[in-house]
């Protein structure tokens, strides 16, 4: 199963990646592609809302927060209306 889920970079600073990832894998493992970035200190959020939408056709999970993140940016409402 594939999860959409976060990936930490930041070493000093909590930054993140939202990644497409087998579910198995650990949190720092080998992702299958990288759909969006996260910085919650500065409250940025940068979405490839197509690779997204491709991922949660094919039966992608996104975790608790992404999914969070994903319902604050909109990507839901516009999944419905396709």
């Amino acid at each position: 199963m594939v999860k959409l889920r976060l990936k930490r970079c930041g070493r000093k600073q909590a930054v993140y990646r939202i990644v497409a990832i087998d579910a198995r894998s650990r949190r720092e493992g080998r992702d299958l592609r990288k759909v969006g970035f996260y910085d919650p200190i500065n409250n940025q959020t940068h979405l490839n809302l197509p690779a997204i939408f491709d991922f949660l056709d094919k039966g992608a999970q996104p975790t608790g927060t992404v999914h969070d993140i994903s319902k604050k940016a909109g990507v839901f409402k516009e999944l419905h209306l396709n």
